[in-house]
């Protein structure tokens, strides 16, 4: 494979991957108060990091610039929030 052709090929790669991102607002329209956990997967996919503390767990999906955050409760969404969307 000559070198033009990967170079187009890794950048049709990257492109692709990253138009596949479920971190966006109209996913995030979608979260609602009470909401199950595993119906917040099933919308926006598995989350990048999650955090707890005496019952609740507070999860991120995204980068710094780019992100939702959703404090669960009892597995149900109580607060979420989005950043750069």
């Amino acid at each position: 494979m000559n070198a033009v052709i990967r170079i187009l090929l890794v950048m049709f790669c990257v492109v692709l991957l990253t138009g596949c991102s479920k971190v966006t607002r109209e996913n995030y329209d979608k979260i609602k108060m009470g909401m199950p956990m595993d119906e917040v997967i099933a919308v926006i996919g598995e989350p990048d990091s999650c955090s707890g503390a005496l019952g609740a767990k507070k999860c991120i999906w995204g980068d710094e610039a780019k992100n939702i955050t959703i404090t669960f409760v009892g597995e149900h969404v109580t607060l979420p929030s989005m950043k750069g969307l």
